[in-house]
């Protein structure tokens, strides 16, 4: 698989080859005297007359520059308020979404089962399996290789759990083996789109993710935290180092590459969904 060059401050290796960027540089004029208003008055003098003009800055320097929603905080914020508006209500105050899948209700109406469960666990791993792959091999999210946010492990650890309590462990479902094979896809094709997902799913899993887990084991497992909800570590200092990586590397996109990432949220949550309805099954 052939892969990206490295991500470097210096050099824009998240670049779409089919965005292109223009830049633009005003330069309006040096005014004689000004006055409140945003009007320039140039005087021009002759032998006989002395003439006043008004003028105006151009209007694109008078035009504010459009504000994205979190842009001022850095690209995470930005994908943070887009994904929040893909909850409903009920899973979060920014939501917007109407609920309509099972696995959108709250978490206390859902009926979890140990095999639905193990089968989200098992695909969860094979997709994390595919993320961390990545991470550890291709240059180009080299950056983001051992930030302690990793599950693969955590998981073969409890899906050990399950196997000395007497339970199969079942292969890989379509939803895992889907979503893996997507990813890669992104990853080689289309990086911005590949960091959203990265975004989401760990970033998801580390909120919403702890909470879905922590219910569903008061349900079925006796309590039991498994391994996949801890980290070795202060979870908000990993995330926060994750966080300014992420905005490091967004600095060199251009806002049409960063509207592209932030579009690829619903298929995030599609891909997501699909996995996560499977503790219901």
């Amino acid at each position: 698989m052939a892969y990206l060059a490295p991500i470097s401050p210096s050099l824009s290796i998240f670049k779409n080859p089919q965005l292109t960027s223009f830049h633009f540089a005003f330069s309006p004029p040096k005014p004689l005297l000004a006055r409140p208003g945003n009007q320039n008055l140039r005087m021009s003098t002759n032998k006989t007359s002395v003439v006043i003009a008004a003028t105006t800055a151009p209007a694109a320097s008078e035009k504010q520059k459009k504000r994205y929603p979190g842009e001022s905080k850095g690209f995470v914020e930005e994908m943070r308020f887009v994904a929040m508006k893909l909850h409903t209500k009920e899973q979060a105050k920014e939501g917007e979404k109407e609920t309509k899948s099972p696995e959108e209700r709250p978490v206390a109406k859902w009926e979890p089962t140990v095999d639905g469960y193990l089968r989200f666990l098992v695909d969860s791993k094979f997709v994390y399996d595919t993320l961390e792959e990545l991470q550890a091999t291709s240059p180009t999210y080299a950056e983001f290789k051992n930030t302690g946010l990793e599950r693969s492990e955590k998981l073969a650890i409890d899906l050990e759990w399950f196997k000395e309590q007497g339970y199969e462990i079942p292969e890989p479902t379509a939803p895992g083996k889907t979503y893996s094979q997507y990813l890669k896809d992104l990853a080689e094709k289309d990086p911005q789109a590949f960091i959203c997902h990265f975004y989401n799913i760990y970033f998801a899993h580390s909120a919403g993710g702890r909470m879905i887990g922590r219910k569903v084991a008061e349900r079925i497992l006796e309590g039991r935290e498994l391994e996949l909800y801890k980290w070795d570590g202060e979870l908000s200092q990993l995330l926060q180092n994750v966080r300014e990586k992420l905005n490091k590397v967004a600095q060199e996109w251009t806002r049409e590459e960063k509207n592209h990432c932030l579009e690829e949220t619903d298929k995030s949550f599609k891909y997501s969904g699909e996995i996560l309805r499977l503790i219901l099954s």
